[in-house]
């Protein structure tokens, strides 16, 4: 039988999660290609090399040689169009190619919105390389001082907005981060977790403005941005621009293909498009089906790692369904770390009922979910206190009350440091708080014990 050769467009975490397992568990001939850089790195490390932490070098998780070692070729080009019919596609400096299998795991890029003004020098997004690049040209170096620019308006919140932010500030830059909502990413958190870490970033030097949009994006005459124009005609000076409205898939050069899209790339549960040997994993898949209490599209690291591996399987010829169970996520917001386990409504209804607690006088605050009728265990937001993920995703698997998962919270705690902390003092509360009784001297035996 002759060899397969498997195409993997895309060496994020999705598409290389995918090349390392596939060469585990086959002899598949296997070509990564990628336009953004020759090798694979963290996405996620990028703030670090920006503020002088880490090198490049450092943020790629396997050395150069790694590749060819195991027998997995890269291809440092840009694939224009793909031709499902000859199963070829056509590369930009390298011509035209053949597959036997092909992965798009393209990922994403910043969403612009037509803004007047966002073409000007000195308007970017903060996801690529080249992003890094481009603002690393734009903005001081560390310790300089004449520098032109010096103020920057961040259009939009949420994790890549405060990540920007704080990179940013580290170079000594004025920061104003423009929200349209009334509170502070509050389509994903609460209000109480909304308001605090708005706070926190305040009190870091962030300016945020809420209920305030970019209406127009000024030019100073030569092509770069002077400020901002918002929709109550107020004027923000500013020479840099930063737009974290969120991302969407990167796949305008499939358009035209037989490959069926939507807003991504749309797949079925064992990551296969609706053409022959063509299937989509990461930021740039949208599940037809996606499973209950997840989103058809999930621009996060973990979701593509886990896709990879998944169908890294069904490439060597055991077909595996995409199932990632329940909802997690964690990043940082300056120095709180921040994590979610499962589904944390921001507002609350007749489905979801919330009880927030906060420790006094420290940055380290919980929200939970429970189910108002039956009290099972929803979800849970966690903001400077670490907490283990197999224990939420075991509760939330096998449908916990709520009285269980707080009564057994000992043994979620990842900060041995803080153990007798916070756990009971967040016990008696809640008990006192919503009248749920706890069992608050659970059994020594881990919940994991099988």
């Amino acid at each position: 039988m002759a060899q397969r050769h498997t195409v993997i467009i895309g060496n994020g975490i999705a598409g290389i999660t995918t090349a390392r397992h596939l060469r585990k568990l086959s002899k598949n001939r296997i070509t990564v290609i990628s336009s953004e850089t020759p090798y694979f790195f963290s996405r996620t490390a990028l703030m670090y090399v920006y503020m002088g932490h880490m090198k490049f070098d450092h943020i790629k998780p396997y050395e150069d040689w790694f590749w060819e070692k195991n027998k997995i070729d890269l291809l440092h080009d840009y694939v224009e169009t793909i031709d499902t019919n000859t199963k070829t596609f056509k590369c930009r400096q390298t011509g035209t190619l053949a597959y036997d299998d092909l992965v798009l795991a393209t990922g994403s890029k910043s969403s612009f919105f037509d803004w007047p003004g966002q073409h000007l020098k000195g308007v970017q997004g903060l996801f690529s390389y080249p992003d890094l690049q481009q603002l690393e040209a734009s903005t001081p170096a560390p310790g300089e001082k004449d520098h032109p620019v010096k103020q920057a308006v961040i259009v939009g919140g949420g994790l890549i907005g405060i990540e920007l932010a704080e990179m940013l500030l580290y170079r000594k830059m004025e920061v104003t981060v423009l929200v349209r909502e009334g509170s502070y990413w509050g389509n994903v958190i609460t209000k109480n977790e909304s308001e605090l870490i708005a706070k926190h970033a305040e009190s870091h030097g962030v300016r945020i403005r809420l209920n305030t949009e970019v209406k127009e994006i000024l030019d100073d005459g030569n092509g770069n941005v002077s400020g901002i124009l918002t929709n109550s005609g107020e004027t923000i000076p500013c020479q840099l621009v930063g737009i974290s409205t969120g991302v969407r898939p990167n796949i305008d050069f499939l358009r035209g293909s037989a490959i069926e899209m939507n807003k991504g790339i749309l797949a079925d549960e064992f990551l296969q498009t609706n053409m022959p040997d063509i299937y989509a994993a990461g930021d740039c898949a949208e599940l037809r089906h996606p499973l209950p209490g997840r989103r058809a599209i999930e621009p996060v690291w973990y979701t593509g790692r886990m896709m990879g591996e998944v169908l890294a399987m069904t490439l060597a010829g055991k077909k595996s369904a995409y199932r990632p169970g329940p909802w997690f996520n964690s990043a940082k917001f300056f120095d709180i770390e921040y994590q979610t386990y499962g589904i944390v409504q921001p507002t609350p209804d007749d489905q979801h009922k919330h009880w927030f607690w906060k420790k006094a006088d420290e940055n380290q605050f919980i929200t939970v979910a429970w189910h108002p009728e039956s009290g099972d265990f929803q979800g849970i937001n966690s903001y400077g206190i670490r907490l283990k993920h197999e224990y939420f995703d075991r509760a939330l698997q096998l449908g916990q009350h709520v009285s269980q998962v707080i009564g057994s919270i000992d043994q979620a705690n990842f900060d041995t440091e803080f153990y007798k902390k916070w756990p009971d003092e967040l016990k008696k509360t809640f008990m006192r708080e919503t009248g749920i009784a706890i069992n608050h001297k659970p059994k020594r035996k881990s919940i994991f014990s099988r």
